[in-house]
């Protein structure tokens, strides 16, 4: 089984709210999807949405790594000797996470449909079901804690919450209200997006540990490169605290789990550069018996579905953040994961289960 063609196209589609955090806002869902066909008929599906401010990557750069530099380098190439094709991509440049992502859940794609496998039970087959929390944007106290209870009311659980854009008595207030608003029974975790410093950070979490506000976990307190900030803020507050943009390669997952920098590691495709690095991380967090969760840009259910299926592949991702595709104003793909409330049903077909791509908000080039 060859590699016959690479195709990309681009898709923009509306978020139904604005989604903002402390690095960006957010109106339209745009991304770069890619298409890999194969000379025995089988076509794989991934994308890379272009997020500047965390990866570095743009619609373009994005688009010129996969047809300039990937696509002549793999065109021909068996997908039996895959070890070989995911070194190619991952020493063919340094950095390009995401285009270097959506090509690896393509190439996924493809291969565990040739097992005649769901992507989940071909990397190992761990979780039958799984259930994504819902994130609550950066807004006033008294809006997000209305937005809380709209998706508790829609069946959600567990709360993602944006903090660290503002003072930090103002995200206090704002975990307040939403714990005020919801009740006990709903977990609260919060992502500041690198938005405190380490002092601020354990100020911050001891006055909401104070307060009895019930914190599941904070993730990325502090700066991306600020291990040694990070591991403080662990050490000094009993909230559990996980690493996200800390940690973008299995390097870096490394060096985490050394120090004890932090409790838990965030594992996102666009970070690591697909699944066949995200495999490593999960596994060397599992030697350190460090969970995981697994998480997302702003993606449409290309995306969310192989990280979906990742996910359920490891016994030590317990946590989900896959509500993306649920902000959107429509549908990109026919097919892949569906959504019960708050629960992800990976669709048991081979592969990804994508059938088709909506043509209505993709542009071909």
């Amino acid at each position: 089984m060859n590699i016959r063609d690479i195709e990309t196209f681009q898709a923009a589609i509306p978020l139904k709210k604005q989604f903002k955090t402390a690095l960006r806002t957010v109106t339209i869902a745009e991304s770069v999807v890619v298409k890999v066909t194969c000379d025995n008929g089988v076509i794989g599906f991934g994308e890379a949405p272009p997020t500047h401010v965390i990866t570095g990557d743009s619609l373009a750069s994005v688009d010129y790594m996969l047809t300039e530099v990937f696509k002549p380098l793999l065109i021909g190439e068996s997908l039996l000797y895959r070890e070989q094709l995911f070194e190619k991509i991952q020493t063919a440049a340094v950095g390009n996470t995401s285009a270097k992502a959506a090509l690896d859940m393509a190439l996924y794609d493809c291969i565990a449909q040739q097992a005649r496998m769901p992507l989940a039970q071909f990397l190992g087959g761990y979780h039958e079901t799984i259930e994504t929390d819902y994130t609550v944007s950066v807004n006033s106290p008294g809006e997000m804690a209305e937005d809380a209870q709209q998706y508790v009311n829609d069946g959600f659980s567990v709360l993602k919450v944006k903090v660290g854009k503002d003072l930090i008595k103002t995200d206090v207030a704002r975990i307040q209200a939403i714990r005020e608003q919801i009740g006990s029974d709903v977990f609260i975790r919060l992502d500041a997006n690198q938005g405190w410093d380490a002092k601020g950070a354990v100020k911050a979490i001891r006055q909401m540990e104070d307060l009895g506000l019930d914190i599941e976990l904070i993730e990325q307190p502090v700066k991306a490169h600020d291990l040694e900030g990070l591991k403080y803020v662990t050490d000094h507050t009993d909230t559990p605290i996980m690493a996200d943009e800390s940690v973008f390669s299995p390097m870096d997952a490394k060096r985490v789990l050394e120090m004890r920098a932090a409790d838990l590691i965030n594992i996102k495709l666009m970070k690591t550069g697909g699944i066949h690095q995200a495999l490593k991380i999960a596994k060397l967090a599992q030697i350190y018996g460090v969970d995981c969760m697994v998480g997302s840009m702003i993606e449409t259910k290309i995306g969310i579905t192989a990280a979906a299926h990742f996910a359920a592949s490891q016994p030590n991702v317990t946590r989900y953040d896959f509500d993306a595709p649920l902000m959107l104003a429509d549908d990109l793909i026919e097919g892949g994961i569906t959504y019960k409330g708050s629960s992800i049903d990976l669709g048991g077909k081979t592969g990804l289960g994508i059938k088709a791509v909506h043509q209505d908000y993709v542009r071909i080039d």
